[in-house]
């Protein structure tokens, strides 16, 4: 069959209009899927507390045990680790900046010397402290995980993390007294506000952890975004 010039030119536009409408419709989901994330005037969020119960009472235990160093919470290993081949940056940095650990303690010149997990409920899985465990103490950092409910000894943690020996560079006994006052003024705070939930409930206790001057929602578990700000898969505008 031969087609006239006019006839195969009307042919040829058809088929060009009919391939692009068809890229149009194969291609609209995925440009749907490219959304651009700008700065919203009313932002998503709600305060939080930053710890939760078990954290801090394993917090205030670490203030008056480590009182001569700097306890940081929750940084992330990337902020006092470097790679060893700056080529691999991204790529470590890309798997390790969601790691972190409860507290962090560095001297008062900012260097670290070790690092502490909460055991909560649902503890802490075995590949997870294999992980913290294998990649500080290859860089010199201690790590421990902390059962709030069975804490250890002073003289335990000082020696593990500072070197400290009974008759140097503190005295125990002092360590001893100062934990003594804490956790009477502690016994007195808690008393205290127990006393008041009983005359506001009718002498049942409210649920939540009594020496903690806010309750924790139950349902409360995890402790950080899901994805930090640095994985956002388009960049923030005006």
């Amino acid at each position: 069959m031969h087609l006239s010039p006019i006839a195969a030119l009307a042919v040829f536009v058809a088929g060009i209009l009919f391939g692009a409408l068809c890229w149009r419709w194969l291609a609209g989901p995925a440009k749907a899927r490219q959304v651009t994330h700008r700065i919203p005037a009313q932002w998503p969020l709600a305060l939080r507390p930053l710890v939760n119960s078990s954290e801090r009472r394993v917090w205030l235990w670490l203030t008056k045990v480590m009182f001569d160093q700097q306890i940081m919470v929750k940084i992330p290993v990337t902020r006092f680790t470097a790679p060893a081949e700056l080529r691999d940056a991204e790529h470590w940095f890309k798997l390790l900046n969601g790691v972190y650990c409860a507290f962090t303690l560095c001297d008062l010149n900012g260097h670290v010397i070790g690092c502490l997990d909460v055991a909560d409920r649902k503890g802490l899985t075995l590949g997870n402290q294999t992980l913290k465990h294998s990649l500080l103490s290859q860089c010199g950092v201690q790590y421990w995980v902390i059962d709030p409910e069975n804490l250890p000894h002073l003289s335990q943690i000082r020696s593990a993390f500072l070197g400290d020996k009974d008759g140097h560079s503190l005295a125990a006994s002092a360590l001893q007294e100062k934990l003594k006052d804490v956790a009477v003024n502690l016994h007195a705070a808690v008393s205290k506000q127990r006393s008041q939930k009983s005359s506001t409930t009718g002498g049942v206790e409210s649920g939540g952890d009594a020496s903690v001057g806010v309750s924790i929602p139950s349902h409360w578990e995890d402790n950080s975004f899901l994805a930090p700000l640095d994985s956002r898969a388009a960049e923030l505008r005006r």
